[in-house]
């Protein structure tokens, strides 16, 4: 997912349509994703491949565009940290992904704005608005339905149920709390940088951690079967498409940085981990993934 601020300009039909397929290949990815872990590629190996050939094009597409690249001294202080937090939130999110049903490991990293006012008021004592102090508990209300805290869709219990999706819950709370703060230290510390050389940047530190990571580990643990190789290829062709389209298409339709209506990620990938893994999940999870969707989407809309 992207880390930018949404648009506050009326939608053209093919900017709505574009913002929905971006939606639709990053849910793609993480299916991809979860594809190749399947098949004997670890969390570090899958973010390291796709970070570094997005970095690798998004640098190409700057140089294209002779994008004039200009730091100051606040951008070069921050600029490395918000890198390392995106780097972070790839390695836990992925790891979500792995352990979760991919549209729950999203549903569960869709609680960042909740983190980002948390982290706004921590850092810069800003008070949360109103329409964030109501939509927190109907956004952590569908999460627990979707998630199904208590274990009585799937039978097992709470404790069963913890059990099973205790470690892919608190990765994807993770991916939250790192996203939620690289976004408020970049709308504070770095918003006057172009869009695209911060997203450059950030895939380029988001490479290098996942390659420290691999170093860390021993080196690659790449698929260990075609399908495996299908998923990573695809995850890597998908990620960096869908970049490229942000930083290609997007301003040209008049969009700036992310919109609410990418927030529906999560239910292309409910969609599509259920023909494509067999992922189902229980109706009254199904009404908590949208409730969860739907009160992101309000606070992506409003009016500031």
């Amino acid at each position: 997912m992207a880390a930018v601020l949404p648009s506050r300009r009326a939608l053209s039909g093919a900017a709505f349509a574009t913002l929905l397929l971006i939606a639709l290949m990053m849910g793609a990815n993480h299916v991809a994703a979860r594809i190749a872990f399947n098949h004997g590629a670890d969390v570090a190996t899958a973010v390291a491949v796709r970070s570094s050939v997005t970095a690798l094009v998004l640098a190409v597409l700057l140089a294209v565009q002779r994008v004039r690249v200009r730091f100051s001294g606040r951008h070069k202080r921050f600029l490395p940290a918000i890198g390392l937090l995106m780097g972070v939130q790839s390695l836990c999110l992925y790891s979500a992904v792995a352990r979760l049903p991919v549209a729950l490991a999203l549903l569960a990293f869709n609680t960042y704005p909740i983190w980002t006012a948390v982290w706004s008021a921590l850092v810069y004592r800003q008070r949360p608005e109103k329409a964030m102090l109501v939509a927190m508990p109907v956004i952590l209300a569908g999460l627990a339905l979707a998630l199904d805290v208590f274990g009585a869709a799937s039978g097992l219990g709470a404790a069963g149920q913890w059990s099973r999706i205790g470690a892919g819950v608190a990765f994807a709370l993770a991916a939250a709390a790192t996203f939620g703060l690289a976004l408020v230290l970049t709308q504070h510390e770095a918003g006057d940088v172009d869009g695209r050389v911060r997203t450059a940047t950030t895939m380029a530190m988001a490479a290098l951690v996942a390659l420290f990571t691999v170093t860390l580990q021993g080196g690659f643990h790449l698929p260990s079967a075609p399908a495996g190789w299908g998923g990573l290829a695809t995850l890597t062709f998908l990620y960096g498409t869908a970049f490229t389209i942000m930083f290609t298409v997007l301003p040209r339709l008049g969009v700036v940085g992310n919109s609410a209506i990418m927030n529906v990620e999560p239910v292309f990938a409910l969609v599509l981990g259920w023909l494509l893994l067999g992922q189902a999940i229980a109706p009254v999870q199904v009404a908590g993934a949208l409730l969860v969707v739907a009160a992101v989407m309000v606070l992506g809309m409003r009016r500031r």
